[in-house]
């Protein structure tokens, strides 16, 4: 928590060529955001790094609005060893009539958690003497372990065709490499000087033997998605709305070796509360969502992947942690269909002026759930149902397929603290309230609201 009041602190060293003009709250020029990453989270460990928005104004006739957007992050995370770089550009203005999202990025992940198929139906309370394997005890390395690489470049791009009705496209180009952990603190087989584990003691490993990870797949492969669809938005401010609605409804689809097609459908509602605090009024907002695949399959490199026209956050994946329902693990929740909700209520407590900056401090309390809607693979699970993995633990001491409908849901609250109204540094505790998916006391520090 000392390293997360440090970087809240730091929020006051940004610099700005923007100006006031008069008394009316306007910035014009350039804005500058930073912030060291240090910050810790269940499933990485602390963060080392910086990340930052930098924003252009122009003459501040479109404020809060930005002409132009660049967000950037480059990290490293100490407990899974994950690096990032990410760079990005985001704007309404650069094309008249058009918004252009655009973004690269890179993820090295070589203690990446593989928690398994369909979340709740993925069993990990295992009972003496089972819990030996499920947690490789005897070689101190967690055996829902794998790694993965990720390189991928998208643009996407709206167009007006009414005053709040845009047409909605773009494309998406993957590249994932696969395959077993990469502990850089463990010795290889045949060295002596440090602790060995035995790494294809996995899930992951489990799951290709009994063919529910496909050869093919097994090791990434590419990926080439369009998306197409409509997008209506009546907020007043993007970063964090006061009132209006943001609804979604597209298609997104893979050309690439694996073919599929997944419909996906977002509605956003942000509802002013006329209580007329001096910090401004509380804002009721809430999210109804849904996304599932309608034609194909996805394969395994793909299945955590969240697809979402506007990107506001470097990486959307997996149903669980800070992008759907909070509390749960990272990428817990891996299916062909799921459909959450989550509810909020923003409340701001005080704004101030510091070095030239508008700043104000708000609290979020929320409640989260989720259900899966289509799983995945229930054909595959079927025929392995009474095997044996390589680490002789029956299949259905490691997957209950009864349980794919469980309501899965969670609540907790959160502290934000924002610049000039776009640049938001997040802090939320949540608990998750469904017992199998509990991953305890969920920490999540990053950028934005969720929503």
């Amino acid at each position: 928590m000392k390293k997360l009041f440090i970087s809240l602190f730091l929020v006051a060293s940004v610099f700005s060529a923007a100006a006031q003009d008069g008394e009316k709250e306007m910035k014009k020029g350039w804005s500058f955001g930073l912030l060291p990453t240090a910050t810790y989270s269940v499933d990485n460990g602390f963060q080392a790094g910086a990340f930052g928005d930098v924003y252009y104004y122009g003459d501040g006739s479109t404020y809060p609005d930005p002409l132009h957007k660049i967000s950037w992050e480059a990290s490293y995370f100490t407990k899974s060893q994950r690096m990032r770089l990410y760079l990005a550009y985001d704007s309404k203005y650069l094309i008249p009539g058009m918004r252009v999202n655009a973004s690269v990025t890179y993820v090295n992940d070589p203690l990446y958690s593989f928690w398994g198929f369909n979340g709740p139906a993925s069993l990990t309370n295992l009972a003496e003497p089972y819990d030996t394997y499920w947690t490789n005890k005897e070689t101190d390395i967690n055996y829902y372990g794998m790694s993965r690489k990720m390189l991928r470049v998208l643009a996407n791009f709206q167009g007006r065709i009414t005053d709040n009705l845009n047409w909605a496209a773009g494309v998406n180009f993957w590249n994932w490499k696969l395959g077993d952990m990469e502990d850089k603190g463990y010795k290889k087989e045949g060295e002596t000087d440090k602790s060995y584990y035995k790494k294809t003691a996995t899930l992951y490993r489990d799951y290709q033997s009994l063919g529910i990870i496909k050869a093919d797949e097994a090791a990434g492969g590419n990926a080439l998605e369009f998306n197409a669809g409509l997008v209506y938005d009546t907020r007043d401010i993007e970063a964090a709305p006061n009132h209006g609605i943001w609804a979604e409804a597209y298609l997104n689809g893979n050309v690439l070796q694996h073919k599929y097609l997944k419909a996906c459908a977002y509605f956003r509602h942000y509802v002013d509360i006329p209580i007329h605090i001096p910090a401004g009024d509380p804002v009721f907002a809430y999210r109804l969502a849904w996304q599932q695949t309608i034609a194909g399959e996805t394969p395994l490199y793909m299945i955590q992947n969240n697809p979402l026209l506007v990107q506001r956050n470097m990486i959307s994946e997996g149903f669980g942690s800070s992008n759907t329902i909070r509390g749960l693990r990272e990428n817990r929740i891996l299916t062909e269909g799921f459909a959450w909700a989550n509810v909020e209520l923003r409340v701001k407590l005080v704004n101030f002026k510091l070095f030239n900056q508008y700043f104000y401090i708000a609290v979020n309390p929320f409640f989260d759930a989720g259900i899966i809607t289509k799983a995945y693979r229930t054909a595959e699970f079927e025929a392995a149902k009474t095997a044996l993995v390589p680490t002789y633990l029956p299949l259905n001491q490691l997957y209950d397929a009864g349980k794919v409908g469980d309501f899965v849901y969670s609540g907790g609250a959160g502290l934000k603290i924002a610049m000039n109204q776009n640049f938001i540094v997040s802090v939320e505790l949540a608990k998750c309230f469904y017992k199998p998916l509990d991953a305890g006391m969920w920490l999540g520090i990053g950028i934005n609201y969720q929503f």
